[in-house]
Protein backbone atom coordinates (compact mmCIF):
# COMPACT_ATOMS: atom_id res chain seq x y z
CA UNK A 1 0.00 0.00 0.00
CA UNK A 2 1.33 3.43 -0.86
CA UNK A 3 1.50 6.06 1.88
CA UNK A 4 -0.83 8.38 -0.04
CA UNK A 5 -3.43 5.61 -0.28
CA UNK A 6 -3.14 4.88 3.44
CA UNK A 7 -3.52 8.56 4.33
CA UNK A 8 -6.75 8.84 2.33
CA UNK A 9 -8.17 5.76 4.06
CA UNK A 10 -7.01 6.93 7.50
CA UNK A 11 -8.60 10.36 7.02
CA UNK A 12 -11.93 8.75 6.08
CA UNK A 13 -11.74 6.34 9.04
CA UNK A 14 -10.98 9.14 11.49
CA UNK A 15 -14.27 10.82 10.60
CA UNK A 16 -15.90 7.63 11.87
CA UNK A 17 -13.99 7.77 15.18
CA UNK A 18 -11.32 5.20 14.29
CA UNK A 19 -7.59 5.90 14.06
CA UNK A 20 -5.48 3.82 11.75
CA UNK A 21 -1.70 3.48 11.78
CA UNK A 22 0.60 2.01 9.18
CA UNK A 23 3.87 0.97 10.80
CA UNK A 24 6.56 -1.36 9.53
CA UNK A 25 4.27 -2.37 6.67
CA UNK A 26 1.38 -3.34 8.97
CA UNK A 27 -2.03 -1.72 9.16
CA UNK A 28 -3.37 -1.34 12.70
CA UNK A 29 -6.34 0.21 14.48
CA UNK A 30 -5.86 2.40 17.55
CA UNK A 31 -8.35 3.66 20.07
CA UNK A 32 -8.84 7.41 20.15
CA UNK A 33 -6.72 9.13 22.81
CA UNK A 34 -8.52 9.36 26.14
CA UNK A 35 -8.53 12.15 28.71
CA UNK A 36 -5.48 10.78 30.50
CA UNK A 37 -3.55 10.85 27.21
CA UNK A 38 -4.48 14.52 26.94
CA UNK A 39 -3.45 15.21 30.54
CA UNK A 40 -0.03 13.66 29.98
CA UNK A 41 0.40 15.75 26.82
CA UNK A 42 -0.67 18.90 28.71
CA UNK A 43 1.74 18.10 31.56
CA UNK A 44 4.71 17.64 29.20
CA UNK A 45 3.75 20.83 27.32
CA UNK A 46 3.57 22.79 30.58
CA UNK A 47 7.02 21.55 31.65
CA UNK A 48 8.49 22.46 28.27
CA UNK A 49 7.05 25.98 28.48
CA UNK A 50 8.34 26.43 32.04
CA UNK A 51 11.88 25.26 31.27
CA UNK A 52 12.26 26.44 27.69
CA UNK A 53 10.23 29.63 27.04
CA UNK A 54 9.99 30.31 23.34
CA UNK A 55 9.47 26.65 22.48
CA UNK A 56 6.06 25.14 21.85
CA UNK A 57 4.90 21.53 21.90
CA UNK A 58 2.83 21.32 18.71
CA UNK A 59 0.21 18.53 18.91
CA UNK A 60 -0.09 15.97 16.09
CA UNK A 61 1.88 18.08 13.62
CA UNK A 62 2.49 16.37 10.29
CA UNK A 63 6.24 16.34 9.63
CA UNK A 64 8.26 15.55 6.55
CA UNK A 65 11.13 13.32 7.65
CA UNK A 66 13.56 11.13 5.76
CA UNK A 67 13.70 7.88 7.71
CA UNK A 68 10.05 7.21 8.50
CA UNK A 69 6.96 6.15 6.52
CA UNK A 70 8.17 7.34 3.17
CA UNK A 71 8.84 10.81 4.46
CA UNK A 72 5.79 11.47 6.69
CA UNK A 73 5.39 11.30 10.47
CA UNK A 74 2.73 12.57 12.84
CA UNK A 75 4.00 12.25 16.42
CA UNK A 76 1.75 13.12 19.36
CA UNK A 77 3.88 16.24 19.85
CA UNK A 78 6.75 18.09 18.20
CA UNK A 79 8.80 20.54 20.29
CA UNK A 80 10.00 23.49 18.20
CA UNK A 81 10.47 27.26 18.47
CA UNK A 82 7.23 29.23 18.26
CA UNK A 83 6.31 30.06 14.68
CA UNK A 84 8.29 27.18 13.19
CA UNK A 85 5.47 25.90 11.01
CA UNK A 86 3.37 27.52 8.33
CA UNK A 87 0.20 26.37 6.62
CA UNK A 88 -0.38 22.92 5.19
CA UNK A 89 -0.65 19.44 6.64
CA UNK A 90 3.03 18.50 6.29
CA UNK A 91 5.91 20.72 7.43
CA UNK A 92 9.69 20.42 7.32
CA UNK A 93 11.05 19.05 10.58
CA UNK A 94 14.22 21.17 10.51
CA UNK A 95 13.26 23.17 13.63
CA UNK A 96 11.99 20.22 15.68
CA UNK A 97 14.11 19.51 18.77
CA UNK A 98 12.07 16.64 20.22
CA UNK A 99 9.09 14.44 19.44
CA UNK A 100 6.65 13.08 22.03
CA UNK A 101 4.66 9.86 21.96
CA UNK A 102 2.09 8.91 24.61
CA UNK A 103 0.92 5.32 24.41
CA UNK A 104 -2.75 4.56 24.80
CA UNK A 105 -3.68 2.30 27.66
CA UNK A 106 -5.73 -0.28 25.82
CA UNK A 107 -5.73 -4.05 25.60
CA UNK A 108 -3.34 -4.01 22.61
CA UNK A 109 -0.66 -1.77 24.12
CA UNK A 110 1.08 -4.50 26.10
CA UNK A 111 0.87 -6.96 23.19
CA UNK A 112 2.22 -4.76 20.41
CA UNK A 113 5.46 -5.74 18.78
CA UNK A 114 8.23 -3.73 20.48
CA UNK A 115 9.61 -2.85 17.03
CA UNK A 116 6.31 -1.13 16.23
CA UNK A 117 6.46 0.89 19.44
CA UNK A 118 10.03 1.92 18.63
CA UNK A 119 9.03 2.88 15.08
CA UNK A 120 6.38 5.24 16.41
CA UNK A 121 9.02 7.38 18.11
CA UNK A 122 11.92 6.88 15.72
CA UNK A 123 12.62 10.01 13.72
CA UNK A 124 15.48 11.37 11.62
CA UNK A 125 17.71 13.30 13.98
CA UNK A 126 15.38 14.32 16.79
CA UNK A 127 15.48 13.39 20.43
CA UNK A 128 12.33 11.81 21.70
CA UNK A 129 10.42 11.18 24.85
CA UNK A 130 7.72 8.62 25.31
CA UNK A 131 5.21 8.24 28.11
CA UNK A 132 4.26 4.58 28.23
CA UNK A 133 1.14 3.99 30.31
CA UNK A 134 1.33 0.19 30.26
CA UNK A 135 2.99 -1.96 32.89
CA UNK A 136 2.74 0.61 35.69
CA UNK A 137 3.96 3.48 33.54
CA UNK A 138 7.40 4.61 32.49
CA UNK A 139 9.04 7.53 30.78
CA UNK A 140 11.70 7.00 28.17
CA UNK A 141 14.29 9.35 26.74
CA UNK A 142 15.51 8.51 23.24
CA UNK A 143 18.57 10.40 21.99
CA UNK A 144 21.64 10.31 19.77
CA UNK A 145 19.86 9.05 16.62
CA UNK A 146 22.10 7.30 14.11
CA UNK A 147 20.82 5.85 10.85
CA UNK A 148 17.19 5.86 12.02
CA UNK A 149 17.91 4.20 15.38
CA UNK A 150 18.43 5.81 18.77
CA UNK A 151 21.87 5.00 20.17
CA UNK A 152 20.77 6.01 23.68
CA UNK A 153 17.58 4.86 25.39
CA UNK A 154 16.95 5.56 29.07
CA UNK A 155 13.79 4.17 30.70
CA UNK A 156 12.56 5.19 34.13
CA UNK A 157 9.36 4.20 35.95
CA UNK A 158 6.92 7.03 36.57
CA UNK A 159 8.03 8.69 39.78
CA UNK A 160 11.69 8.87 38.72
CA UNK A 161 13.43 11.65 36.80
CA UNK A 162 13.69 11.43 33.01
CA UNK A 163 16.39 13.64 31.50
CA UNK A 164 16.38 14.84 27.92
CA UNK A 165 19.86 15.86 26.81
CA UNK A 166 20.65 18.95 24.74
CA UNK A 167 19.34 20.48 22.60
CA UNK A 168 16.24 20.05 24.79
CA UNK A 169 17.98 20.07 28.17
CA UNK A 170 14.96 19.37 30.39
CA UNK A 171 14.63 17.01 33.35
CA UNK A 172 11.11 15.71 33.90
CA UNK A 173 10.09 14.73 37.45
CA UNK A 174 7.45 12.17 36.50
CA UNK A 175 5.68 11.52 39.82
CA UNK A 176 2.46 13.29 38.66
CA UNK A 177 2.19 10.97 35.65
CA UNK A 178 1.24 8.06 37.93
CA UNK A 179 -2.20 9.65 38.23
CA UNK A 180 -2.86 9.22 34.49
CA UNK A 181 -1.63 5.66 33.86
CA UNK A 182 -5.14 4.21 33.38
Amino acid sequence: MLVDEFERIATAAQREGVRLEFLLGKLGVKVEPDGNHGEIFRWVMQRCLQHRPGLWLYPARGLRVKAYRNGHAKPDGALAPEGSFGPGEWADADHVLMVLEVTSYDADTDKRDPRVRAARIRRDRHSGISADRSGGGRGSSHSAPEDGVYATLVRRPFGKSVELPEPVGIVFETEPLKEWIH
